[in-house]
């Protein structure tokens, strides 16, 4: 299929290009440069199709209003405790933007940069590029960002790389929001992860470095359940689980099945850790895709990523990236 391209607007003097992949199977997906944000993305339903993630109509939306819709958070995603690090006995400062936290990067993350598309026909892809230089939002070293998104039949594939000249920390997510129904929240979704362990967060919500067992807790999500308590009420989720060590990367670490069963979304990484999060500090005060509202827990995020804030939790799995380290992830969406 032919990946179509157009013009979608225009951030600090920079052209945001839109891309189009269109599968056999009927599925569109449409992907700006602008964050490398999936701005939308259409499933063929019996008697039409379906949007099943946040996003906005116009560009100008964005980077005025944007909770990370459809973004690729980073360079460092998640929260980093007091906005600063160490790293081979320097101490870099951050900036920060959620009290003195740094959150996905600060407020000039990868998710709010311009990136350059490139489009691959011959595998329905776009490669997307992006030149973070030493110093930007505080980090060190001049990064090179790529990020491929491949649809595949129904089949959302994403690969993310990073060059660096010097050790720094790097960890990138996608941040799709997803709704797969018809309602305006997603509470009644059945949601299922391959996770018996969490980090504990602090009243920051930054963790603790505790890995508790989600045994008995709201966090226990190894059996299909709706993000609702036994009285109905809603549950909020912002939280990383771990996922279990020596599972089969050929399994999905995650499924979610829309209240009316008609989708079901699968998720496939080789990342340690997933946020999932249900929209608990959305309330978006503009419209949306089609002219929707988004309050909260009107989507919900599958993030898969390394663990939150572990440039000060050592026993976390590694997130310091070097020349003779570089950094590779990849995930995949199954929405059908």
């Amino acid at each position: 299929m032919a990946v179509a391209v157009s013009g979608f607007g225009e951030h600090n003097g920079q052209r945001v290009d839109q891309f189009r992949l269109t599968s056999d199977t009927g599925v569109s997906v449409d992907i700006i440069g602008y964050g490398v944000v999936v701005r939308d993305w259409r499933v063929p339903v019996a008697g039409g199709e379906r949007s099943v993630v946040l996003g906005f109509d116009q560009f100008e939306a964005y980077p005025a209003h944007s909770p990370h819709f459809g973004s690729l958070a980073g360079r460092v995603a998640n929260r980093i405790k007091n906005a600063s690090f160490e790293l081979d006995g320097v101490t870099y400062q951050l900036s920060a933007n959620a009290g003195d936290l740094q959150l996905h990067g600060g407020e000039e993350g990868l998710g709010r940069q311009v990136w350059q598309g490139q489009i691959d026909s011959a595998n329905n892809a776009v490669r997307f590029t992006h030149f973070s230089p030493d110093g930007a939002m505080g980090y060190p070293g001049n990064v090179n960002f790529a990020a491929t998104y491949t649809l595949n039949g129904n089949r959302l594939r994403l690969e993310l790389s990073a060059t660096t000249d010097r050790a720094t920390p790097i960890s990138l997510v996608q941040h799709q929001y997803f709704n797969l129904g018809t309602t305006d929240d997603v509470l009644d979704h059945s949601i299922q992860v391959n996770s018996s362990a969490y980090t504990e967060l602090g009243p920051d919500l930054a963790p603790t470095g505790a890995i508790l067992p989600s045994k008995s807790t709201i966090y226990d999500l190894r059996q299909p359940r709706t993000m609702r308590d036994a009285n109905g009420a809603p549950v909020d989720y912002d939280i990383g689980m771990v996922l279990d060590t020596g599972r089969k990367l050929a399994d999905p670490i995650a499924s979610v099945v829309s209240p009316d069963q008609v989708l079901t979304l699968k998720l496939w990484s080789d990342r340690p850790g997933v946020q999932v999060y249900n929209g608990v500090w959305t309330e978006v005060p503009v419209p949306g895709l089609n002219g929707k509202r988004y309050g909260k827990h009107s989507g919900f995020c599958l993030e898969d990523q390394a663990f939150a804030d572990a440039v000060h939790n050592p026993h976390f799995p590694n997130v310091i990236y070097s020349p003779d380290r570089p950094y590779s992830h990849w995930c995949e969406f199954e929405i059908a």
